[in-house]
Formats: C-alpha cells, structure tokens, sequence
C-alpha cells in the first residue's frame, strides 16, 4: 500500500473531499529568514518545504509538485539565476517568486527575463510578500518563452528587440523593460507602486510621477502610430496591456 502524504493529500470531511493545501518551496540559506516564512506562510494555511542550497532547492522542484517557489538568488551550490533557468529550459513552469537583497535594476530585469512570475527586495514585509504569494498564485503557472506576443506587438527577450506590425520600434533600456513587465503579464492591471518596484530601485518614490511620463513615452512609440492601441490606463489603478476590441 502507498503512504498518503497528509500534506498533499486530499483532506476528507463527513464524506466531502476539500481541496488540498497549497504547497511552497522556500530556498534560501538564510535559517532565520526561512524559519520566519516557513512560520508565517504555514499560519496562513499552506505546506512549505525548505532547502538551504541551491542545488538541493533545483532537486526538489524537479521531483517534488510545487504550486509557488521563493527563490533567494545568492545561494550556496547554485545560484538563483541557474535555478530557475534550469527549471524554465527543462519545462518546468511552476511559479517563481525571487526574494533577495540584489535590488539593482538590472539584477530585477534578469530575474523577469529569466521568467520569474514576481521579484521582491529584503528587507520585505511579510504581509507584502504574502499578497504577491497569493497574486501569483491566482495566475497560475508562468508562460514562459523568448518572445512575448500580444496582437501585432512582439518582443524578442533575448535579443532585446520589439517590432510591431512588422516594424522595428527602437526602445531605451527602461522602456523595454516596462513593456516586458506589462506584456508578461497580459491582461492584468499592474499599480504605478508595482511598476516602479519592478522596473525602477526598490526605494524609488511612486508618488512622482516618472512612471507615467515612461508610459507616455512607451505610448509615442508602441500605439500613437498605429490605429490599435495596447497601453490602456485604468483610472485609479494603474496600467494594463490587452488587445481590445
């Protein structure tokens, strides 16, 4: 007879299935901080696993069925980065969600560009992290690929490229890295606050107004000269990519 596995399991009650507990894999060598998400996400009802290195935290992901992964990015015997892009290239799409202290901007872009679904600078709030925990979650596992698509606008990752229509659009390095975030993330309206914690430094302050000066800029370029747009600003929350009809 197989062992069931009450963590993952099905739980039965008066004869009704429920759902099972979502489970999370935390890789991070640091005990205390892993301690304290273990501590703080189980009190929240799911099943977290743990693995101190990097290399442990690649063999669990590949054997065990995770639904989310809180991946530090300097660890002992693999890196973040080769984690998840070991992961992503074995076809392995569940979520990733990096948690560390490398806040430089280009550290956020690879971290995306590898295919990780949020990124999240220490120190954190907990209470911060595990809205993006549940955020991610309810989109589900990541589609990654090299290009992203969305109606007649493409962009190439790895070659840095966007056309539309056809037509090569020549972008600065912050541009491009705000219309990736918002074409992975297709369909989702994304606050000026995510935004500018993803594309700019984690201390940026969101209450001027950079933000939107990019997103009309990225709008010159990306919709003024074509009859569709995409960029379309949802009052009071933020900005959304989509194809509209």
């Amino acid at each position: 007879m197989i062992p069931i596995d009450p963590r993952t399991s099905p739980t039965f009650v008066g004869g009704f299935v429920l759902e099972r507990r979502m489970r999370i894999l935390i890789v991070d060598d640091e005990p205390k901080t892993s301690a304290y998400l273990a501590r703080g996400l189980g009190e929240n009802g799911f099943v977290v696993d743990v693995a101190g290195r990097g290399d442990d935290g690649l063999h669990l992901a590949r054997t065990v069925e995770f639904d989310l992964i809180i991946l530090d990015v300097m660890l002992p015997g693999l890196a973040g980065w080769s984690v998840l892009s070991s992961l992503r290239q074995s076809g392995t799409q569940t979520p990733v969600l990096f948690l560390t202290a490398k806040d430089a901007i280009e550290d956020r872009v690879k971290g995306l560009e590898l295919g990780a679904d949020d990124y999240l600078v220490k120190p954190f709030a907990f209470s911060e992290l595990l809205a993006r925990v549940r955020s991610v979650l309810r989109r589900g596992p990541a589609r990654q690929t090299d290009v992203l698509r969305v109606a007649d606008l493409e962009i190439d990752v790895n070659r840095n490229r966007v056309l539309r229509r056809g037509s090569r659009l020549e972008l600065t390095p912050k541009e491009f890295a705000l219309l990736s975030l918002l074409v992975r993330r297709t369909g989702e309206v994304l606050s000026r606050t995510l935004i500018s914690e993803q594309v700019w430094d984690v201390n940026f302050d969101s209450d001027t107004n950079v933000v939107d000066v990019h997103i009309r800029r990225l709008r010159a370029k990306v919709d003024d000269p074509f009859e569709k747009r995409l960029i379309h600003t949802v009052r009071g929350k933020g900005y959304v990519v989509e194809e509209r009809s």
